[in-house]
């Protein structure tokens, strides 16, 4: 799992609510040798021990790992906000 800011990473701040608060939204990719559902899983909660706040999670891309014709991992790409501290 990779987390943080990389080059590739589109780092992005958005206003939402009444209160005009700012998040910051950072893409991850997990990964899991049994679904997406379970590398989506990973790429939160890995990025959770390090992030405060976690807003939303969203799924923008899945793709798996495929090694002598057999899936052998799947990866879920995810962009996750969470509360800008200034």
């Amino acid at each position: 799992m990779t987390h943080g800011c990389s080059d590739e990473s589109k780092i992005r701040l958005e206003r939402r609510g009444a209160m005009d608060s700012i998040y910051k939204i950072i893409d991850v990719v997990g990964t899991s040798k049994t679904s997406w559902e379970e590398a989506a899983k990973n790429a939160v909660e890995t990025a959770g021990k390090s992030l405060e706040d976690l807003r939303v999670g969203e799924v923008v891309k899945l793709d798996m790992v495929i090694d002598k014709n057999k899936v052998v991992a799947y990866r879920a790409r995810v962009n996750i906000s969470f509360k800008y501290r200034s």
